[in-house]
C-alpha cells in the first residue's frame, strides 16, 4: 500500500502476524534522566564558564585557513604536539571496526580532527558514517579500535561518558520532547535545582536518597532561561526559551539541539545529516552558526552526502565507502571526483532527458482548498492540470502549502474543491480507492508516512498489494512470492540490507527512502506524486531516482514533484508551478532564471511568468495547453 497514514492504519504485516504497531521512527524520544552526575555544574553561566577566548590565526586543513588556540584544558597537549612537529589533535579514532552480523559497518577506520576544524564525513547511504559517530557518542560499542581525546585514550561506553568527555551530538532525528519548552528540553537530564535537597549516599555508583526520601529541590527555571538566552545571544541562535518545541520550525528545533550540546560544554560537536530537513535559508543559518563555533575553537564533524554543502563549509572532507575511508580531500575538490570516491564509479550529475510530449490530462485539480493542522488555510483555491508524459514541478519555500497539497491529493486531509484522475471524480474517494485508481505516492516524511518501521523490508514493499495475487490467494499469503519480489526490488534499487526480513526501521535514512521509492516506482501508475523524492539520498541514488522519474514520464505517467531543491526542479520539471502562502502564484518554464524563481517563491513578481497575482491575492491561472 502506498505511503500514507490512512493506508497504513488498515495494513497488517503480511509476514509478521496479526498484530500491528504504529511506527515511531523519527519521533522525539524522552531522554532518560541521569541519576548520578560525576561532574557538578558551575554556578556561573554556561556562556561564561568555559568558552575559549578569541584565537590566534593558524592554518590547518587543506586549502583552508582558520583560527584556533588551545583551551586551558588542552594547552599542554597542544604544546606537546607543536614540539613533536605535528598539528595539535583534538580527536583521533584509531582502527574503529564495528560488525553487525556479517555486515562490516566500519572497517578499521582512522580519523583525526584538529581543534577548531570542521571535518566533513561524506559517503553514500549506508556507508557507515552514522555508525562511526554512534561509536564516538557511546551509542554503539566498537569491536576493535580506540578513541583518543587531546592525545589521551578515552573510554566511551555510553552517551553519559561522551558528554563528560565534552562530546555533543545532534542526531538526524531530534531527541526533543515536543510538549516541553525550549528551556525544559535544554536542561533535561542535567537539571539545575534550587531549594533544599535530601542528603544522599553513593552505593556502587548509584545515588540513593537518605531515608528513601526524594530530593526536595525544584527546577531552577530562571537559570534555565538565562542559560538559553545567553547561548542564543552569543552564537546568534535566536531561540525563545519559553516556546514549546512542537510549535517551532524544524530549523529552530535544530538550534535547540545545538544549545543542548553547548550547555554541556561540548568541545567536539557531531552534526548528523543536519541539513536533510532544512530549507536553503535555514541551511545558510546553520552554516553561519557552524563557522562561529569553529572560530570559538570547537571541532565539528559534519555528516552529509551533499557535495555542495561539504565544499562550502568543510576544512577537510573524509570520504567513506562501504565502511572504509577511501580518501581525504580539500573542499575545492571537483564534484566529479568526490562523487566518484563516494560511489566507486563515475556519476552523471546532470539529468539527460528528451523534451516532453504531453498527452491527455491525467490529473485535473480545480479550486482545491485545504486546512492545516491548526485549522489555518494551507492551500487556497489552487487549480492546475498534469498531463500524461510530463513532469510538473512545484517550487516554493517549505511551509507554503506543498505538503498539505500532496496529502489532500492522496485523501489524507479533508479538502474542498474537485480532484479528477483520468476523468474520474476522486474528490470524496478514500486513500485506498485513490491507490487502486492508479496513484503512487512518495511522501515527504518517509518514517512517519512511508514505512512501518517494525515491519520487514519485504512487508513494506508490498503494503499496497499484499492482499492481491501473486502475494495472496484468498486469505492465505504467499510468503515466497513476497520475499522473491522484495529480493528483486532490493537489487534493482540498491537497497543496502542484509536480508529482506530486516526491519525497515533499522536501515539508514537513505535506504529507508529507497524502500519507499522502490515500492511506488515498482508498479504501473497513472499519476506519481513525489514529495521530496531524493531527500536523504547520496549522489548515486539521486542519479538513479532521477532516471526512474524521467522513465515514468516517458512511459506515459503524469508526474508531480514537490522539492525544496531548486536544482532538482530545474533538472526534472517540464513546467514549474510556484507556491506562496498556499496559492499557486505563477506557472513558468524550467528556463526561468533562478533569481526570478526565487523572487516568485518569496511572493514577488517576475517577468516571463504566466498567470496573474494582483494585490487581492488572486491565484495564477494555468495557461491553456495545446
Amino acid at each position: 500500500m502506498a505511503a500514507s497514514r490512512a493506508a497504513l492504519t488498515s495494513a497488517r504485516s503480511p509476514t509478521a502476524g496479526p498484530c500491528w504497531r504504529r511506527s515511531t521512527t523519527g519521533r522525539a524520544r524522552f531522554p532518560r534522566r541521569s541519576r548520578l552526575s560525576s561532574r557538578p555544574w558551575s554556578r556561573e553561566s554556561p556562556a561564561a564558564r568555559s568558552f575559549p577566548p578569541p584565537r590566534a590565526p593558524s592554518s590547518h586543513g587543506p586549502g583552508r585557513t582558520s583560527s584556533w588556540s588551545a583551551s586551558p584544558a588542552t594547552a599542554g597537549d597542544a604544546d606537546q604536539s607543536r614540539l613533536e612537529g605535528r598539528p595539535p589533535v583534538k580527536l583521533e579514532l584509531r582502527g574503529i571496526t564495528k560488525r553487525f552480523g556479517s555486515l562490516v559497518a566500519n572497517d578499521h577506520i582512522d580519523l583525526v580532527v584538529q581543534p577548531g576544524e570542521i571535518r566533513a564525513l561524506l559517503g553514500e547511504n549506508g556507508a557507515g558514517k552514522t555508525t562511526l559517530m554512534n561509536v564516538l557518542y557511546g551509542l554503539v560499542q566498537p569491536d576493535e579500535g580506540e578513541i583518543l581525546l587531546d592525545d589521551q585514550p578515552t573510554a566511551i561506553h555510553s552517551p553519559r561518558d561522551a558528554i563528560r568527555a565534552r562530546i555533543g551530538m545532534v542526531h538526524q532525528h531530534f531527541m526533543l520532547v515536543p510538549v516541553f519548552t525550549v528551556a525544559e528540553n535544554v536542561t533535561l537530564g542535567s537539571e539545575r535545582v534550587r531549594g533544599l535537597a535530601t542528603p544522599a549516599v553513593n552505593l556502587g555508583g548509584l545515588r540513593i536518597p537518605a531515608l528513601g526520601l526524594p530530593s526536595l529541590g525544584l527546577l531552577d527555571r530562571r537559570k534555565a532561561r538565562r542559560d538559553v538566552l545567553e547561548l542564543s545571544e552569543r552564537f546568534g541562535l535566536r531561540v525563545d526559551p519559553d516556546a514549546l518545541v512542537e510549535d517551532l520550525p524544524v530549523g529552530v528545533q535544530q538550534r535547540v539541539e545545538i544549545i543542548k550540546a553547548l550547555l554541556r560544554d561540548a568541545s567536539v560537536l557531531v552534526l548528523d545529516e543536519p541539513t536533510a530537513v532544512l530549507t536553503p535559508g535555514e541551511t545558510d543559518d546553520l552554516f553561519r552558526i557552524m563557522r562561529q563555533l569553529r572560530e570559538g575553537g570547537r571541532s565539528i564533524i559534519f555528516i552529509s552526502h551533499k557535495l555542495k554543502e561539504v565544499q562550502a563549509i568543510a576544512d577537510t572532507i573524509t570520504v567513506i565507502r562501504r565502511g572504509k575511508v577511501v580518501g581525504e580531500r580539500p573542499p575545492d575538490t571537483s564534484d566529479a571526483e568526490l562523487a566518484s570516491l563516494m560511489v566507486g564509479r563515475s556519476v552523471q550529475l546532470r539529468v539527460t532527458k528528451a523534451p516532453a510530449s504531453p498527452a491527455n490530462v491525467v490529473l485535473d485539480v480545480q479550486d482545491l482548498s485545504v486546512r492545516g493542522e491548526r485549522g489555518e488555510h494551507s492551500v487556497r483555491g489552487v487549480s492546475f492540470q498534469v498531463r500524461a508524459g510530463e513532469i510538473l514541478g512545484v517550487a516554493g519555500v517549505q511551509g507554503n502549502g506543498q505538503t498539505e497539497l500532496c496529502e489532500a491529493l492522496m485523501g489524507l486531509r479533508p479538502s474542498a474543491g474537485s480532484v479528477h484522475l483520468d476523468g474520474v471524480d476522486l474528490s470524496d474517494a478514500s486513500t485506498r480507492d485513490r491507490l487502486r485508481a492508479g496513484i503512487g505516492y512518495i511522501p515527504e516524511d518517509r518514517s512517519e508516512d512511508g514505512l512501518v518501521a517494525d515491519f520487514s523490508v519485504a512487508d513494506n514493499l508490498v503494503l499496497d498489494v499484499y492482499d492481491r495475487p501473486p502475494y495472496a490467494s484468498g486469505i492465505a499469503l504467499n510468503l515466497t512470492a513476497i520475499r522473491d519480489s522484495a529480493a528483486g526490488r532490493i537489487e534493482e534499487f540498491d537497497v543496502r540490507t542484509t536480508s529482506v526480513l530486516t526491519p525497515a526501521g533499522t536501515l539508514s535514512g537513505g535506504n529507508q527512502q529507497k524502500v519507499v521509492v522502490a515500492r511506488e516506482m515498482g508498479r504501473d501508475v497513472k499519476l506519481l506524486l513525489a514529495s521530496q523524492p531524493t531527500r536523504g539520498l547520496d549522489v548515486g541514488s539521486i542519479e538513479f531516482v532521477h532516471k526512474r522519474l524521467v522513465a515514468q514520464r516517458d512511459a506515459g505517467a503524469a508526474v508531480l514533484i514537490v522539492s525544496s531543491e531548486l536544482d532538482e526542479i530545474y533538472a526534472l520539471a517540464d513546467r514549474v508551478a510556484v507556491m506562496y502562502e498556499g496559492r499557486i502564484v505563477a506557472f513558468c518554464p524550467p528556463t526561468v532564471p533562478e533569481h526570478e524563481l526565487g523572487l516568485l517563491m518569496a511572493g514577488g513578481e517576475a517577468a516571463g511568468t504566466s498567470g496573474s497575482r494582483d494585490g487581492s491575492g488572486t491565484p495564477a491561472q494555468e495557461p491553456e495547453q495545446s
